[in-house]
């Protein structure tokens, strides 16, 4: 069954998004991040953090910020999760938001008869 994998899930988004805002001091991450996602391995051993990102072009520095910071976030979680073991914490860039852009930017130029860059075709 895997309702207990992801009410983890569930509870580390939110918890992890309260500590990056309350807790983390890192200028690097400060207001720039959104946490859209968890997922949680079935064993609960392991977790992969998706994040947006404010500007694009802090993506990696903000993602190796929030690497940097994953052994203090995961000693506050455990607290606040009443977990024995928290998961390992893994970020990775949420992308879905550009690609969600770019696809309505295509559409906008088929829509008006816009010639599409052969890359985008």
């Amino acid at each position: 069954m895997r309702i207990r994998p992801e009410r983890v899930a569930n509870a580390m988004r939110k918890e992890i998004a309260d500590i990056l805002e309350h807790e983390l001091r890192d200028p690097r991450v400060s207001g720039m991040v959104s946490i859209t996602d968890v997922e949680v391995n079935p064993d609960l051993s392991a977790s992969r953090v998706y994040v947006s990102v404010l500007h694009a072009e802090e993506r990696d520095r903000v993602l190796q910020a929030l690497g940097h910071a994953a052994p203090f976030i995961r000693r506050q979680l455990a607290p606040r999760l009443g977990l024995r073991e928290v998961p390992e914490i893994r970020f990775l860039a949420d992308t879905s938001i550009e690609r969600g852009a770019r696809v309505e930017e295509l559409l906008r130029k088929l829509h008006d008869g816009e010639p599409i860059p052969d890359e985008d075709a």
